[in-house]
């Protein structure tokens, strides 16, 4: 392997992570400047702009004609988003959960991630589907700012509310906009070559597209998300730390597989081992967030290290799954009929405690 696919590998990287700050810092200006909430700032301005490598990395790959990359990225990005990144962030502080990210926001990831799922069991993401999931994005988009912006408004007329946001001068809206248009070309340009030099390097090393979507890049373009959420966490910003990983995990399925699969000329190929376990994964990563979250409203060290825990099993699968080892078969029963059953039952007991919990506190009341 030559030097050239791995200098070519890190230098889109690196513009993708430094195209993504900027973009992020100037999308976050102007949400500053209309006065919407930093839960909503996290699921939609700070979200997206994280997740805009993604996007720029599985748009590109489609017109390439790699769309296991875009696949792959999307359905890797967002294990790793859960299982990785909340996972570290919440060892480094214990994250406070919104009601409002019970009650909507990851409902609506587990909803569509069962919707991509569906989608895919013909074998194929077609340009039908991507409308649809494009439409989904669009709305929920509006529904945000809308009821956040109701909300504001509601604040305003109490006299103890937030004051509402002062007017910017035209030279930080230009700033502003200059960190969008930077941001949006570095992300073309660091897509171009993630992708050019990671395809290069998964075939020398004889590794599938679709195990190098789901692993070096999904990984390398959600540092972004990695980056925001640990240092949001650090600094108490929990509401963005969470909303960050939340609202990106909806980016990708509506926003960034809906591209994908509408510029893809046949669609985007869903092969059976992603319907069989890769995708499976990313529904039941979304679905033990549910009783995570709304158990004691947070997510606790304990619960942190286990997702991370769940990461390394994953990446380790992959490795052996990828090489045929021979302890294959003995991790995946391990696995199967020990560790995941464990788990299962340990979140369903803590939840049912918290339930009841819950009706305790409201008969007291």
């Amino acid at each position: 392997m030559s030097g050239y696919e791995i200098v070519l590998f890190l230098l889109g990287l690196a513009l993708l992570i430094l195209g993504a700050e900027a973009l992020v810092r100037g999308a976050a200006g102007f949400a500053v400047a209309i006065g919407i909430s930093p839960l909503v700032i996290g699921l939609t301005v700070v979200a997206f702009g994280t997740s805009s490598p993604e996007l720029a990395v599985s748009a590109r790959a489609v017109l390439q004609n790699m769309p296991d990359i875009s696949l792959g990225n999307v359905v890797g990005s967002n294990i790793f988003n859960v299982l990785f990144i909340l996972g570290i962030s919440a060892m480094i502080a214990p994250l406070m959960i919104s009601r409002q990210l019970v009650r909507l926001d990851v409902p609506l990831m587990i909803g569509i991630s069962f919707l991509a799922l569906v989608f895919g069991l013909d074998g194929n993401i077609g340009m039908a589907e991507g409308i649809v999931f494009l439409v989904g994005i669009t709305v929920y988009t509006i529904f945000l700012f809308y009821q956040s912006r109701k909300d504001r408004l509601l604040l305003s007329n109490d006299d103890t509310g937030p004051e509402p946001p002062k007017s910017r001068s035209r030279r930080r809206w230009v700033i502003d906009l200059g960190f969008i248009l930077t941001g949006l070309a570095m992300l073309t340009i660091g897509a171009r070559w993630l992708v050019q030099g990671a395809v290069t390097i998964a075939m020398l090393l004889g590794v599938s597209e679709f195990v190098i979507g789901t692993t070096i890049i999904a990984a390398g373009t959600s540092l972004p998300e990695t980056a925001t959420s640990v240092i949001a966490s650090i600094r108490g910003q929990r509401d963005i730390a969470v909303g960050n990983i939340v609202g990106s995990n909806i980016f990708n399925i509506l926003a960034v597989l809906g591209v994908a699969a509408v510029l893809a000329p046949n669609g985007i190929t869903v092969a059976q081992a992603a319907l069989r376990f890769d995708i499976p994964v990313m529904i039941a990563v979304a679905v033990a967030c549910l009783p995570i979250f709304f158990t004691g409203s947070k997510i606790s060290r304990w619960e942190g290290l286990l997702f991370l825990g769940y990461y390394i099993a994953y990446i380790v699968f992959l490795t052996l799954s990828s090489t045929r080892h021979v302890l294959l078969p003995v991790f995946s029963r391990i696995m199967g009929f020990f560790v995941i059953p464990l788990t299962a039952v340990t979140l369903i007991i803590i939840s049912v405690n918290a339930i009841r919990t819950g009706r305790r506190k409201r008969s007291e009341l």
